[in-house]
C-alpha cells in the first residue's frame, strides 16, 4: 500500500489531501506500466484495423483515417478512464478508504485522486494517439484556437467518464464486477459514429446514434480538427458531459458515505 505523508498539527486541507491522493494515483499508475501500455495500445490497434483493413472498403481513396482518429480519441479515453472504477472498487474493498478516513483529512478525496490522475493519463494518452494518426497520414486542418476547443472537450470528456467509473468502483461488489460494469460506457462508441456515418444504419438503431452522448461529442472533435460541419454538436455535447459530471458528484456524494463504515 501507499505510504501516504500527511502534514503535522491540525491534518491537511481539502485541497492538500487531494494533492497527496493525486500523488499517490499517478504513483500507482506508473507502477502499473502495462495497463497503461494496453490502454494506448488497444485504440492505436483498432486504429490499424479500421484503416487498413475496413478504410478501403469504406472509402477507397484513403479518407477513412481522418474520419476515424477523432473515434478512436474518445476510445482511448474510455479504456484509460475504465481502470478507475477497478481502482476504486480495490481501495474500498481491501480496507484502504477506511483506514483513510482516519487520518486528519477530507476521506472522499481519495476519489479526486483517481479523477485527476485518470485526466493526466489519458491526456498524455490521447496526445499519443494522435501522434500516431499523424505518423499514419492523419493531417488536421485545425488552427491553435480549435486545437484548444478540442483538447478542451476531451479532457471535459475524459472528466465526466472518469467520474462515471469512479461511481461504479463505488458500487460494484468487486473489482472484477466494477471492470464489467463499466463495459457498458465502453460499448457506445461503438454505437455512434465514431467508425461510420450514423446515416448508414438500419433505422432503429440510428436514432439511438444520434441521440447518445458519444455521437455529438465525436462530431465536435471532428469538426474541430478537421473542418467537417459542426452544426448543433458542440453545444450538446458540453451538455453531455457537464450533465454527466453533476450527475457522477452527486451520486458519488450519496454513495460514498454509505459504503464506507465510520
Amino acid at each position: 500500500m501507499t505510504t501516504l505523508t500527511i502534514p503535522s498539527g491540525r491534518g491537511a486541507s481539502p485541497l492538500g489531501a487531494a494533492r497527496i491522493f493525486v500523488e499517490r494515483s499517478l504513483r500507482q499508475n506508473l507502477r502499473d506500466g502495462e495497463a497503461m501500455l494496453m490502454a494506448i495500445l488497444l485504440p492505436v490497434i483498432l486504429m490499424l484495423t479500421f484503416t487498413y483493413v475496413f478504410g478501403g472498403a469504406i472509402a477507397s481513396d484513403g479518407s477513412y483515417l481522418t474520419y476515424v482518429v477523432p473515434g478512436i480519441i474518445l476510445l482511448c479515453a474510455g479504456f484509460g478512464a475504465s481502470g478507475v472504477a477497478v481502482s476504486v472498487n480495490r481501495d474500498l474493498t481491501t480496507g484502504a478508504i477506511n483506514r483513510f478516513r482516519t487520518l486528519p483529512i477530507v476521506s472522499p478525496t481519495v476519489l479526486v485522486g483517481h479523477v485527476v490522475a485518470s485526466l493526466v493519463r489519458n491526456l498524455l494518452a490521447t496526445g499519443i494517439v494522435i501522434g500516431v494518426g499523424v505518423a499514419l497520414g492523419f493531417r488536421p486542418t485545425a488552427n491553435p484556437v480549435e486545437w484548444v476547443l478540442a483538447l478542451g472537450l476531451v479532457a471535459l470528456y475524459i472528466l465526466a467518464i472518469t467520474a462515471l467509473f469512479a461511481f461504479i468502483g463505488l458500487v460494484a461488489g468487486s473489482p472484477e464486477s466494477a471492470n464489467g460494469y463499466g463495459f457498458l460506457l465502453l460499448f457506445l462508441p461503438y454505437v455512434s459514429s465514431a467508425f461510420v456515418p450514423v446515416e448508414t444504419m438500419p433505422g432503429w438503431l440510428r436514432g439511438f446514434a444520434e441521440h447518445q452522448p458519444i455521437t455529438p461529442i465525436i462530431e465536435t472533435v471532428r469538426g474541430l480538427l478537421t473542418g467537417t460541419e459542426l452544426g448543433s454538436a458542440g453545444p450538446v455535447g458540453v451538455a453531455w458531459c457537464v450533465g454527466a459530471v453533476v450527475i457522477a458528484a452527486v451520486l458519488v456524494g450519496v454513495t460514498f458515505s454509505r459504503r464506507t463504515a465510520r
